[in-house]
Protein backbone atom coordinates (compact mmCIF):
# COMPACT_ATOMS: atom_id res chain seq x y z
CA UNK A 1 0.00 0.00 0.00
CA UNK A 2 2.44 2.39 1.11
CA UNK A 3 4.62 1.39 -2.00
CA UNK A 4 1.23 2.15 -4.41
CA UNK A 5 0.70 5.29 -2.65
CA UNK A 6 4.98 6.69 -2.85
CA UNK A 7 4.55 5.34 -6.56
CA UNK A 8 1.40 7.28 -7.97
CA UNK A 9 2.29 10.53 -5.39
CA UNK A 10 5.95 10.63 -7.65
CA UNK A 11 4.04 10.53 -10.90
CA UNK A 12 1.73 13.08 -10.08
CA UNK A 13 4.42 14.72 -9.25
CA UNK A 14 6.51 14.47 -12.15
CA UNK A 15 3.24 15.11 -14.20
CA UNK A 16 3.12 18.57 -12.23
CA UNK A 17 6.63 19.27 -12.71
CA UNK A 18 7.13 18.57 -16.00
CA UNK A 19 3.49 20.73 -17.12
CA UNK A 20 5.35 23.65 -15.51
CA UNK A 21 8.52 23.33 -17.59
CA UNK A 22 6.60 22.95 -20.48
CA UNK A 23 4.46 26.05 -19.68
CA UNK A 24 7.66 28.08 -19.01
CA UNK A 25 9.16 27.23 -22.06
CA UNK A 26 5.75 27.87 -24.14
CA UNK A 27 6.06 31.29 -23.19
CA UNK A 28 9.47 31.74 -23.64
CA UNK A 29 8.89 30.94 -27.40
CA UNK A 30 6.91 34.21 -27.39
CA UNK A 31 8.58 36.80 -24.89
CA UNK A 32 12.34 35.22 -24.43
CA UNK A 33 14.08 33.30 -21.85
CA UNK A 34 14.38 34.62 -19.16
CA UNK A 35 17.09 34.88 -16.88
CA UNK A 36 15.09 33.24 -13.96
CA UNK A 37 13.90 30.43 -16.80
CA UNK A 38 17.56 30.30 -17.98
CA UNK A 39 19.26 29.30 -14.14
CA UNK A 40 16.02 26.97 -13.76
CA UNK A 41 16.87 24.76 -16.67
CA UNK A 42 20.38 24.94 -16.36
CA UNK A 43 20.46 24.38 -12.34
CA UNK A 44 17.28 21.61 -12.68
CA UNK A 45 18.81 19.93 -15.75
CA UNK A 46 22.07 19.30 -13.73
CA UNK A 47 20.95 18.46 -10.02
CA UNK A 48 18.27 16.37 -11.85
CA UNK A 49 19.96 14.48 -14.07
CA UNK A 50 22.41 14.23 -11.10
CA UNK A 51 20.38 12.51 -8.90
CA UNK A 52 18.48 10.34 -11.49
CA UNK A 53 22.60 8.84 -12.34
CA UNK A 54 23.06 8.63 -8.67
CA UNK A 55 19.84 6.67 -8.25
CA UNK A 56 20.49 3.97 -11.12
CA UNK A 57 24.00 3.76 -9.62
CA UNK A 58 23.01 3.31 -6.32
CA UNK A 59 20.34 0.58 -7.71
CA UNK A 60 23.29 -0.85 -9.92
CA UNK A 61 26.05 -1.36 -7.07
CA UNK A 62 23.22 -2.64 -4.81
CA UNK A 63 22.18 -5.09 -7.17
CA UNK A 64 25.92 -5.81 -8.24
CA UNK A 65 26.67 -6.09 -4.21
CA UNK A 66 23.37 -8.55 -3.21
CA UNK A 67 24.30 -11.06 -6.69
CA UNK A 68 27.87 -11.28 -5.00
CA UNK A 69 26.23 -12.28 -1.79
CA UNK A 70 24.52 -14.39 -3.25
CA UNK A 71 26.80 -16.19 -5.16
CA UNK A 72 29.11 -16.40 -1.88
CA UNK A 73 25.67 -18.22 0.02
CA UNK A 74 25.30 -20.64 -3.08
CA UNK A 75 29.09 -21.70 -2.81
CA UNK A 76 29.36 -21.90 0.71
CA UNK A 77 26.27 -24.09 0.71
CA UNK A 78 27.87 -25.92 -1.94
CA UNK A 79 30.82 -26.81 0.15
CA UNK A 80 28.66 -27.82 3.06
CA UNK A 81 27.18 -30.49 1.24
CA UNK A 82 30.55 -31.71 -0.65
CA UNK A 83 31.64 -32.43 2.47
CA UNK A 84 29.15 -34.30 3.80
CA UNK A 85 28.76 -36.40 0.71
CA UNK A 86 32.15 -36.42 0.79
CA UNK A 87 32.65 -38.27 4.49
CA UNK A 88 29.74 -40.20 3.59
CA UNK A 89 30.86 -41.85 0.74
CA UNK A 90 34.35 -42.20 3.08
CA UNK A 91 32.64 -43.59 6.14
CA UNK A 92 30.54 -46.40 4.12
CA UNK A 93 32.50 -47.10 1.17
CA UNK A 94 29.86 -46.40 -1.17
CA UNK A 95 30.63 -44.42 -4.52
CA UNK A 96 29.35 -41.19 -5.65
CA UNK A 97 26.84 -42.59 -7.70
CA UNK A 98 25.29 -44.18 -5.31
CA UNK A 99 24.76 -41.26 -3.41
CA UNK A 100 23.44 -39.89 -6.45
CA UNK A 101 20.63 -42.77 -6.63
CA UNK A 102 19.82 -42.90 -2.92
CA UNK A 103 19.14 -38.75 -3.40
CA UNK A 104 17.42 -39.33 -6.63
CA UNK A 105 15.27 -42.03 -5.06
CA UNK A 106 14.42 -39.61 -1.83
CA UNK A 107 13.49 -36.41 -4.08
CA UNK A 108 10.99 -39.20 -5.88
CA UNK A 109 7.47 -38.37 -5.99
CA UNK A 110 8.37 -34.90 -4.45
CA UNK A 111 8.34 -31.62 -5.98
CA UNK A 112 11.29 -29.92 -7.08
CA UNK A 113 12.04 -26.88 -5.31
CA UNK A 114 11.37 -23.44 -6.94
CA UNK A 115 14.16 -21.21 -4.91
CA UNK A 116 16.89 -23.56 -4.61
CA UNK A 117 18.64 -26.45 -7.30
CA UNK A 118 21.03 -29.10 -6.28
CA UNK A 119 22.74 -31.37 -8.52
CA UNK A 120 25.85 -34.08 -7.84
CA UNK A 121 28.29 -33.90 -10.66
CA UNK A 122 30.69 -36.97 -11.80
CA UNK A 123 34.49 -35.71 -12.46
CA UNK A 124 33.25 -35.41 -16.10
CA UNK A 125 31.01 -33.04 -15.35
CA UNK A 126 27.90 -35.52 -15.97
CA UNK A 127 24.87 -35.12 -13.48
CA UNK A 128 24.41 -38.06 -11.27
CA UNK A 129 21.54 -35.92 -9.19
CA UNK A 130 19.85 -32.95 -10.77
CA UNK A 131 16.21 -31.24 -8.48
CA UNK A 132 15.17 -28.30 -8.29
CA UNK A 133 16.30 -25.07 -10.61
CA UNK A 134 18.74 -25.20 -13.26
CA UNK A 135 21.91 -22.91 -13.91
CA UNK A 136 20.43 -21.72 -17.22
CA UNK A 137 16.91 -20.63 -15.75
CA UNK A 138 16.38 -16.87 -15.72
CA UNK A 139 17.39 -14.80 -12.56
CA UNK A 140 19.63 -17.14 -10.57
CA UNK A 141 23.45 -17.74 -9.51
CA UNK A 142 25.07 -20.99 -8.75
CA UNK A 143 28.37 -21.24 -6.78
CA UNK A 144 29.91 -25.20 -7.19
CA UNK A 145 32.62 -26.96 -4.49
CA UNK A 146 34.44 -30.17 -5.00
CA UNK A 147 34.00 -33.64 -3.17
CA UNK A 148 36.90 -34.75 -1.58
CA UNK A 149 37.92 -38.33 -0.52
CA UNK A 150 40.85 -38.76 1.40
CA UNK A 151 42.16 -35.80 -0.77
CA UNK A 152 41.20 -37.01 -4.48
CA UNK A 153 38.44 -35.44 -5.70
CA UNK A 154 35.51 -37.88 -6.40
CA UNK A 155 32.95 -35.15 -8.35
CA UNK A 156 31.56 -31.87 -7.38
CA UNK A 157 28.39 -30.20 -5.89
CA UNK A 158 26.65 -27.25 -7.55
CA UNK A 159 24.10 -25.04 -5.60
CA UNK A 160 22.01 -22.54 -7.91
CA UNK A 161 19.98 -19.83 -5.83
CA UNK A 162 17.06 -17.65 -7.12
CA UNK A 163 17.69 -13.57 -7.44
CA UNK A 164 13.95 -12.44 -7.64
CA UNK A 165 13.72 -11.36 -4.49
CA UNK A 166 16.81 -9.25 -4.60
CA UNK A 167 15.10 -7.93 -7.17
CA UNK A 168 11.79 -7.44 -5.98
CA UNK A 169 13.08 -5.44 -3.34
CA UNK A 170 15.32 -3.43 -5.60
CA UNK A 171 12.32 -2.38 -7.35
CA UNK A 172 10.73 -1.70 -3.54
CA UNK A 173 13.38 0.85 -3.57
CA UNK A 174 12.71 2.28 -7.12
CA UNK A 175 9.73 4.55 -5.53
CA UNK A 176 12.07 5.97 -3.12
CA UNK A 177 15.11 6.99 -5.24
CA UNK A 178 12.49 8.66 -7.53
CA UNK A 179 11.05 10.83 -5.05
CA UNK A 180 14.88 11.65 -4.00
CA UNK A 181 15.10 12.58 -7.64
CA UNK A 182 12.31 14.81 -7.74
CA UNK A 183 12.99 16.48 -4.74
CA UNK A 184 16.23 17.06 -5.46
CA UNK A 185 14.90 18.25 -8.83
CA UNK A 186 12.40 20.53 -7.12
CA UNK A 187 14.67 21.83 -4.50
CA UNK A 188 17.13 22.61 -7.49
CA UNK A 189 14.33 24.64 -9.47
CA UNK A 190 13.72 26.58 -6.10
CA UNK A 191 17.00 27.63 -5.89
CA UNK A 192 17.23 28.46 -9.42
CA UNK A 193 13.80 30.64 -8.68
CA UNK A 194 15.45 32.17 -5.88
CA UNK A 195 18.83 33.14 -7.41
CA UNK A 196 17.66 34.09 -10.93
CA UNK A 197 15.26 36.76 -9.20
CA UNK A 198 18.22 38.14 -7.18
CA UNK A 199 20.17 38.80 -10.32
CA UNK A 200 16.76 39.67 -12.43
CA UNK A 201 15.11 42.21 -9.82
CA UNK A 202 17.55 44.86 -9.99
CA UNK A 203 17.55 44.45 -13.80
CA UNK A 204 13.86 44.90 -13.69
CA UNK A 205 14.39 48.05 -11.38
CA UNK A 206 16.56 49.76 -13.45
CA UNK A 207 14.39 49.04 -16.25
CA UNK A 208 11.65 50.73 -15.08
CA UNK A 209 13.93 53.52 -14.07
CA UNK A 210 15.16 53.86 -17.58
CA UNK A 211 11.34 53.99 -18.47
CA UNK A 212 10.55 56.76 -16.50
CA UNK A 213 13.44 58.78 -17.55
CA UNK A 214 12.28 57.78 -21.06
CA UNK A 215 8.45 59.40 -20.39
CA UNK A 216 9.81 62.83 -19.25
CA UNK A 217 10.44 62.27 -15.32
CA UNK A 218 13.85 64.10 -15.17
CA UNK A 219 13.95 63.79 -11.17
CA UNK A 220 13.76 59.95 -11.55
CA UNK A 221 15.84 58.46 -8.71
CA UNK A 222 18.24 55.11 -9.46
CA UNK A 223 16.69 52.31 -7.29
CA UNK A 224 18.66 51.16 -4.42
CA UNK A 225 21.83 49.03 -5.72
CA UNK A 226 22.94 45.87 -4.04
CA UNK A 227 26.19 44.18 -5.62
CA UNK A 228 29.21 45.37 -7.06
CA UNK A 229 28.38 44.75 -10.67
CA UNK A 230 24.34 46.36 -9.74
CA UNK A 231 25.95 49.19 -8.25
CA UNK A 232 27.88 50.12 -11.22
CA UNK A 233 25.34 49.43 -14.00
CA UNK A 234 23.41 51.52 -11.83
CA UNK A 235 26.08 54.28 -11.87
CA UNK A 236 26.10 54.08 -15.77
CA UNK A 237 22.83 54.43 -16.37
CA UNK A 238 22.61 57.39 -13.97
CA UNK A 239 25.16 59.06 -15.59
CA UNK A 240 24.12 58.13 -19.29
CA UNK A 241 21.03 59.82 -18.12
CA UNK A 242 22.99 62.90 -17.13
CA UNK A 243 24.27 63.42 -20.22
CA UNK A 244 21.29 62.82 -22.53
CA UNK A 245 19.75 65.75 -20.62
CA UNK A 246 21.90 68.26 -22.85
CA UNK A 247 22.46 68.50 -26.61
CA UNK A 248 19.94 65.55 -27.49
CA UNK A 249 17.22 66.45 -25.48
CA UNK A 250 17.34 70.16 -27.23
CA UNK A 251 17.19 68.34 -30.40
CA UNK A 252 14.73 66.19 -29.87
CA UNK A 253 12.63 69.09 -27.68
CA UNK A 254 13.41 71.27 -31.29
CA UNK A 255 11.96 68.27 -33.08
CA UNK A 256 8.81 68.10 -31.08
CA UNK A 257 8.09 71.36 -31.20
CA UNK A 258 8.74 71.57 -35.35
CA UNK A 259 6.32 68.79 -35.32
CA UNK A 260 3.88 70.54 -33.14
CA UNK A 261 3.90 74.06 -35.15
CA UNK A 262 3.71 72.41 -38.64
CA UNK A 263 0.29 72.16 -39.16
CA UNK A 264 -0.84 75.73 -37.90
CA UNK A 265 1.72 77.33 -39.88
CA UNK A 266 0.82 75.52 -42.53
CA UNK A 267 -2.98 76.31 -42.07
CA UNK A 268 -1.74 80.11 -42.41
CA UNK A 269 0.78 80.15 -45.01
CA UNK A 270 -2.18 78.82 -47.24
CA UNK A 271 -5.03 80.79 -45.77
CA UNK A 272 -2.66 83.81 -47.00
CA UNK A 273 -2.31 82.76 -50.17
CA UNK A 274 -5.93 82.00 -50.91
CA UNK A 275 -6.72 85.48 -49.72
CA UNK A 276 -3.72 86.98 -51.43
CA UNK A 277 -4.90 85.14 -54.68
CA UNK A 278 -8.22 87.00 -54.51
CA UNK A 279 -10.10 85.55 -51.70
CA UNK A 280 -10.36 89.51 -49.94
CA UNK A 281 -12.64 90.28 -52.77
CA UNK A 282 -14.93 87.81 -51.43
CA UNK A 283 -16.57 88.69 -48.25
CA UNK A 284 -17.47 85.22 -46.97
CA UNK A 285 -14.58 83.54 -48.77
CA UNK A 286 -12.52 86.10 -46.75
CA UNK A 287 -13.82 86.06 -43.18
CA UNK A 288 -13.80 81.85 -43.39
CA UNK A 289 -9.45 81.74 -43.92
CA UNK A 290 -9.48 84.66 -41.49
CA UNK A 291 -10.83 82.71 -39.03
CA UNK A 292 -8.85 79.77 -40.15
CA UNK A 293 -5.47 82.05 -39.21
CA UNK A 294 -6.89 83.25 -35.93
CA UNK A 295 -7.80 79.31 -35.02
CA UNK A 296 -4.05 79.01 -36.16
CA UNK A 297 -2.38 81.82 -34.26
CA UNK A 298 -4.75 80.92 -31.07
CA UNK A 299 -2.69 77.35 -31.47
CA UNK A 300 0.34 78.91 -31.36
CA UNK A 301 0.01 81.08 -28.95
CA UNK A 302 -1.23 78.16 -26.49
CA UNK A 303 1.14 76.38 -27.53
CA UNK A 304 4.17 78.64 -26.75
CA UNK A 305 2.55 79.58 -23.79
CA UNK A 306 2.21 76.16 -21.96
CA UNK A 307 6.10 75.66 -23.20
CA UNK A 308 6.45 78.83 -21.18
CA UNK A 309 5.19 77.46 -18.23
CA UNK A 310 6.54 74.08 -18.38
CA UNK A 311 10.58 75.40 -19.36
CA UNK A 312 9.56 77.79 -15.99
CA UNK A 313 8.88 75.17 -13.26
CA UNK A 314 11.56 72.84 -14.83
CA UNK A 315 14.62 75.18 -14.76
CA UNK A 316 13.30 77.18 -11.67
CA UNK A 317 11.10 74.85 -9.40
CA UNK A 318 8.87 76.55 -6.92
CA UNK A 319 10.29 79.94 -5.87
CA UNK A 320 7.55 81.15 -3.34
CA UNK A 321 6.94 78.11 -1.16
CA UNK A 322 3.57 78.63 1.29
CA UNK A 323 1.15 76.78 3.31
CA UNK A 324 -1.95 75.83 0.68
CA UNK A 325 -4.88 73.86 1.28
CA UNK A 326 -5.16 71.19 -1.61
CA UNK A 327 -9.01 70.96 -0.66
CA UNK A 328 -9.70 74.74 -1.29
CA UNK A 329 -7.58 74.52 -4.56
CA UNK A 330 -9.51 71.76 -5.58
CA UNK A 331 -12.63 73.54 -5.22
CA UNK A 332 -11.52 76.83 -6.62
CA UNK A 333 -10.35 74.49 -10.02
CA UNK A 334 -14.18 72.52 -9.79
CA UNK A 335 -15.58 76.16 -9.95
CA UNK A 336 -13.90 77.83 -12.83
CA UNK A 337 -14.83 74.29 -14.46
CA UNK A 338 -18.30 74.60 -13.64
CA UNK A 339 -18.68 78.10 -15.00
CA UNK A 340 -16.81 76.46 -18.56
CA UNK A 341 -19.92 74.48 -18.62
CA UNK A 342 -18.24 71.08 -16.75
CA UNK A 343 -19.77 69.26 -14.56
CA UNK A 344 -17.47 68.82 -11.55
CA UNK A 345 -17.98 66.79 -8.28
CA UNK A 346 -15.36 67.87 -5.01
CA UNK A 347 -15.11 65.38 -2.22
CA UNK A 348 -12.78 66.57 0.49
CA UNK A 349 -11.35 65.66 3.58
CA UNK A 350 -9.67 67.86 6.78
CA UNK A 351 -6.37 68.32 7.01
CA UNK A 352 -5.12 68.77 3.40
CA UNK A 353 -2.47 71.46 3.56
CA UNK A 354 0.85 71.17 1.65
CA UNK A 355 3.63 73.98 0.99
CA UNK A 356 4.30 75.20 -2.64
CA UNK A 357 3.36 77.90 -4.60
CA UNK A 358 -0.78 78.09 -5.02
CA UNK A 359 -0.13 79.38 -8.28
CA UNK A 360 1.87 76.41 -10.19
CA UNK A 361 -0.64 74.28 -7.65
CA UNK A 362 -3.72 75.80 -8.95
CA UNK A 363 -2.86 74.68 -12.93
CA UNK A 364 -1.78 71.57 -12.32
CA UNK A 365 -5.06 70.76 -10.65
CA UNK A 366 -6.64 72.80 -13.42
CA UNK A 367 -4.65 70.67 -16.08
CA UNK A 368 -6.21 67.30 -14.74
CA UNK A 369 -9.51 68.53 -14.44
CA UNK A 370 -9.69 69.69 -18.10
CA UNK A 371 -8.10 66.85 -19.23
CA UNK A 372 -10.54 64.66 -17.64
CA UNK A 373 -13.76 67.09 -19.30
CA UNK A 374 -12.03 66.42 -22.45
CA UNK A 375 -11.44 63.04 -22.82
CA UNK A 376 -14.46 61.85 -20.70
CA UNK A 377 -17.80 61.11 -21.81
CA UNK A 378 -19.02 64.68 -22.27
CA UNK A 379 -22.40 63.42 -20.17
CA UNK A 380 -20.55 61.87 -16.84
CA UNK A 381 -19.41 64.46 -14.36
CA UNK A 382 -15.46 64.89 -13.29
CA UNK A 383 -15.00 63.63 -9.61
CA UNK A 384 -12.09 65.10 -7.44
CA UNK A 385 -11.42 63.67 -4.39
CA UNK A 386 -8.78 65.21 -1.93
CA UNK A 387 -7.44 63.25 1.09
CA UNK A 388 -4.59 62.72 3.60
CA UNK A 389 -2.89 59.97 5.05
CA UNK A 390 0.50 58.46 6.20
CA UNK A 391 2.09 62.29 5.45
CA UNK A 392 1.01 62.60 1.84
CA UNK A 393 -2.17 64.44 0.57
CA UNK A 394 -3.50 62.93 -2.32
CA UNK A 395 -5.46 64.81 -5.80
CA UNK A 396 -7.75 62.25 -7.41
CA UNK A 397 -9.71 63.36 -10.59
CA UNK A 398 -11.85 60.32 -12.10
CA UNK A 399 -13.98 60.39 -15.29
CA UNK A 400 -15.64 57.74 -17.16
CA UNK A 401 -13.69 56.32 -19.94
CA UNK A 402 -10.88 54.86 -21.09
CA UNK A 403 -7.57 55.71 -22.00
CA UNK A 404 -6.19 54.60 -25.93
CA UNK A 405 -3.62 51.86 -25.88
CA UNK A 406 -1.31 54.09 -28.40
CA UNK A 407 -0.58 56.76 -25.58
CA UNK A 408 -1.24 55.01 -22.78
CA UNK A 409 2.46 54.29 -22.04
CA UNK A 410 2.94 57.88 -23.21
CA UNK A 411 1.03 60.13 -21.49
CA UNK A 412 3.05 62.65 -18.98
CA UNK A 413 4.93 62.82 -22.48
CA UNK A 414 5.33 66.17 -23.99
CA UNK A 415 3.24 66.68 -27.33
CA UNK A 416 0.95 63.61 -26.60
CA UNK A 417 -2.99 64.41 -27.33
CA UNK A 418 -5.28 62.93 -29.17
CA UNK A 419 -7.97 65.74 -29.20
CA UNK A 420 -5.78 68.36 -30.84
CA UNK A 421 -9.15 69.00 -32.55
CA UNK A 422 -10.22 70.85 -29.32
CA UNK A 423 -6.99 72.96 -28.75
CA UNK A 424 -4.94 70.06 -26.66
CA UNK A 425 -0.93 71.17 -26.92
CA UNK A 426 0.02 67.90 -25.32
CA UNK A 427 1.28 69.50 -22.73
CA UNK A 428 -0.96 69.35 -19.92
CA UNK A 429 -0.21 66.35 -18.35
CA UNK A 430 3.53 66.98 -19.27
CA UNK A 431 3.06 70.29 -16.98
CA UNK A 432 1.07 68.33 -14.15
CA UNK A 433 4.11 65.90 -13.84
CA UNK A 434 6.91 68.80 -13.70
CA UNK A 435 4.66 70.69 -11.01
CA UNK A 436 4.23 67.42 -9.01
CA UNK A 437 8.01 66.80 -9.22
CA UNK A 438 8.81 70.26 -8.50
CA UNK A 439 6.98 69.67 -5.26
CA UNK A 440 8.20 66.82 -4.08
CA UNK A 441 5.57 65.24 -4.97
CA UNK A 442 4.36 62.93 -7.84
CA UNK A 443 2.23 62.45 -10.80
CA UNK A 444 0.66 58.95 -12.05
CA UNK A 445 -2.50 57.29 -14.46
CA UNK A 446 -3.47 54.57 -11.58
CA UNK A 447 -6.33 53.47 -13.57
CA UNK A 448 -6.54 53.51 -17.10
CA UNK A 449 -10.11 52.11 -17.36
CA UNK A 450 -12.59 51.19 -18.48
CA UNK A 451 -14.84 51.88 -16.76
CA UNK A 452 -12.91 55.01 -15.54
CA UNK A 453 -9.66 56.65 -15.57
CA UNK A 454 -7.77 57.73 -12.78
CA UNK A 455 -4.97 60.16 -12.75
CA UNK A 456 -3.28 61.24 -9.18
CA UNK A 457 -1.56 64.24 -7.84
CA UNK A 458 0.67 63.06 -4.14
CA UNK A 459 2.35 65.67 -2.59
CA UNK A 460 4.10 65.94 0.97
CA UNK A 461 1.73 67.46 3.72
CA UNK A 462 2.80 69.96 5.47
Amino acid sequence: MIRVFVTGGSAIALIFFVAFVASRLMRARSQGTSIRMQFFLALASTVGAFALGLGLLVLDRLEARTTLITEGAAAEEAQAIAAFVGSEIDARGTGLEDVGRKYAAAHTGRPDPKERGLALLDPEGRALFSGGLSPSAPSTVFGSAPIMVRGQPVGSVRVVKQTIVIRRALEDMAPFILVVSIVLGVTAALSADFIGRSIARPIEALTDFAVKVSEGERRAVPPPAHGREVQSLSKAIDSMRRQLEGRPFVETFAADLSHELKNPVAAIRASAEVLADGALEEPEEAARFVGRIREATTRIEALLGDLLSLARIEARGVEDAAEIDLGELAQQAATRAIDRGGNVVVVRSAGTAVRGDAVWLSRAIDNLVDNARTHGVDSASVRVEVQSGDGQVTVTVKNNGQVGRHVEKRLFRRFVTTRADRGGTGLGLAIVRAIAEAHSGSAECTSKGPPEVEFRLTLPAA
